[in-house]
């Protein structure tokens, strides 16, 4: 007896509601989202959709229950239960055959091969047995809870003692979650990610030119740059590659970085970046770049050379590490990680810029990608700026949370797309696409002007926490040109096909997701800039003949 009552407690007892919407969700985690899934990933997306459904329904089933509202009599009851479960076992097999064919429609939206084949036995086996782990977690916290009431009920009528006994488990698992676990895995993330980055690669040799960082007279050593930190240096062209590629005189462009072990603290990193830059002679080029990276410390090279390339070689791009972390780890985590680093080496190079002469500074922009968009965006306040503004920034793949996306995305003009807006007369902020596309442009650039660069199909800018109750406005016909047609909204399940695109958002090849390409790079800095001799033909042409 005391066997088969353990194995009714570890064996899932669904309600019909719990049925039905366990199926519902299944199926809807199946459907496209912004980026495709491989096996594995669909599984645990799939398990963890139907536990959600899952538990909702057997939510509601208590409610309509402790409201006495009328139900089956028991025969008619277990004949539905029957009935019900054959058909949600059904939909659950053959919607799991059909997924192949969803995810590959998308795949071949964003250029990707068909998903490989068994898929549907991988996705059924790993979504069952993670179902059933949260399961068995659920049953396990329940079964403390009423042990820890009974304990309670010595000194408090059991209304009380239940919601006691609630409170302090959930304030516990809270506590374990977020400071223990969540803070571990960070960590363990930290601690990984510093391993790769202390990696020294035969495409990253030590330079040996004067201008180099981490060259023989660079204020900074080659190996406390770090492995992004080399591979962004020793990164091409050089002037002899510009002048190749143009037809055109030269210069060799300047680059600067400093790694996260050049120096113990944010300010005295940003010192180095600058004095570094006063010794290469930085301010004395047309245009200065602060490119913030991202978590990795990582600087997407096809923008830093496509603006090189567009420039012949007259640039000067400094970047600062702040972490190791993967920028979608930190995003879910802590926003507003390297926030500091990324404030003081935009005082540090404001400040020495503004110092100059009007008619002798460089045009100073800022950049950066994913979490550097982020941050850059976040390395200065109005007052700061509002007596002598900075020329602009170009922010590429913006995070959902960047505070000036997320304002001229919400005061877009009227009739816009989200994936696609205008603000304004687009005089100081336009929006563009890997297609080169933007919104409706009527006025000239300004003084001051801000490029987002970003694809409809990327989650990292178009992650929506709001998604778990309402439809996100980016799902709204007409769609962006990279987003399924098949993609559609159902709530909790698309919050949670989003929190999985955001983990895999890079997966996608260039030009789609949050990859970004060469000639979108070229594209956005050509407009950012207002180069009318750098056409898209023009653009296209340099991209085919460095492909070669």
């Amino acid at each position: 007896m005391t066997r088969l009552r353990l194995i009714v407690t570890l064996l899932p007892a669904p309600s019909l509601a719990a049925m039905a919407l366990g199926t519902l969700f299944f199926v809807a985690s199946l459907t496209p989202s912004l980026v495709p899934r491989n096996s594995i990933v669909q599984a645990l997306l799939s398990g963890a959709s139907l536990a959600a459904g899952y538990a909702i329904g057997q939510v509601l089933a208590t409610i309509w229950a402790r409201m006495e509202f009328p139900i089956l009599r028991a025969e008619w009851l277990r004949r539905v239960h029957l009935g019900v479960g054959a058909v949600c076992v059904l939909a659950i097999v053959a919607t799991a055959w059909l997924a192949s064919g969803w995810q590959n429609g998308l795949r071949e939206l964003l250029d990707m091969p068909p998903v490989e084949t068994g898929r549907p036995f991988t996705l059924l086996g790993g979504a069952l047995g993670l179902f059933l782990v949260l399961f068995w977690l659920v049953q396990g916290t329940r079964l403390i809870i009423a042990r820890l009431k009974g304990r309670l009920a010595r000194l408090l009528p059991g209304p009380q003692a239940l919601a006691v006994a609630i409170v302090l488990i959930a304030v516990l698992f809270w506590n374990i979650g977020n400071g223990v676990i969540v803070r571990g895995a960070f960590n363990a993330a930290d601690a990984t990610y510093a391993g790769l980055d202390a990696i020294f690669e035969e495409r990253s040799p030590r330079p040996e030119g004067p201008l180099k960082t981490g060259g023989p007279q660079s204020l900074l050593d080659w190996e406390g740059l770090g492995r992004q930190g080399r591979l962004m240096i020793s990164a091409g062209p050089d002037a002899a590659a510009i002048a190749a590629a143009t037809n055109a005189p030269a210069l060799e462009p300047l680059r600067v970085y400093v790694g996260l072990n050049s120096a113990p603290d944010p300010e005295t990193r940003a010192a180095l970046a600058l004095a570094e830059l006063r010794r290469i002679d930085a301010f004395s080029r047309s245009t200065l770049v602060i490119a913030t990276p991202t978590g990795t410390g990582w600087v997407d090279t096809r923008g830093q050379q496509a603006l090189e390339y567009l420039l012949g070689g007259d640039v000067a791009t400094v970047s600062v590490q702040y972490s190791y972390v993967a920028s979608w780890i930190a995003l879910l985590t802590d926003p507003e990680y390297g926030v500091e680093t990324a404030r003081a080496v935009f005082a540090a190079v404001y400040d020495e810029w503004r110092s100059l002469p009007p008619d002798e500074r460089p045009a100073l922009y800022l950049s950066g990608l994913s979490l550097g968009a982020l941050n850059s965006d976040l390395s200065y306040d109005v007052h700061q700026v509002v007596a002598e503004p900075f020329d602009g920034a170009l922010w590429v793949g913006p995070p959902f949370n960047s505070p000036t996306w997320s304002q001229v995305t919400r005061t877009r003009n009227r009739g816009t797309p989200f994936w696609l807006p205008s603000y304004r007369d687009g005089s100081a902020v336009r929006f563009m696409n890997q297609t080169g596309l933007t919104s409706d442009i009527a006025a000239p650039w300004g003084r001051y002007r801000i490029l987002f660069l970003q694809h409809a199909s990327d989650a990292v800018t178009f992650f929506d926490p709001r998604a778990m109750w309402r439809r996100p406005a980016w799902m709204e016909t007409p769609r962006g040109p990279d987003v399924s047609p098949q993609f559609r909204w159902l709530p909790v399940v698309t919050s949670l096909q989003l929190v999985v695109d955001i983990m895999t958002a890079v997966k996608p090849p260039r030009g789609f997701g949050h990859s970004y390409d060469f000639e979108s790079y070229a594209r956005a800095w050509a407009m950012l800039l207002d180069l009318p001799d750098w056409t898209d033909a023009r653009i296209e042409a340099l991209a085919a003949r460095l492909r070669e």
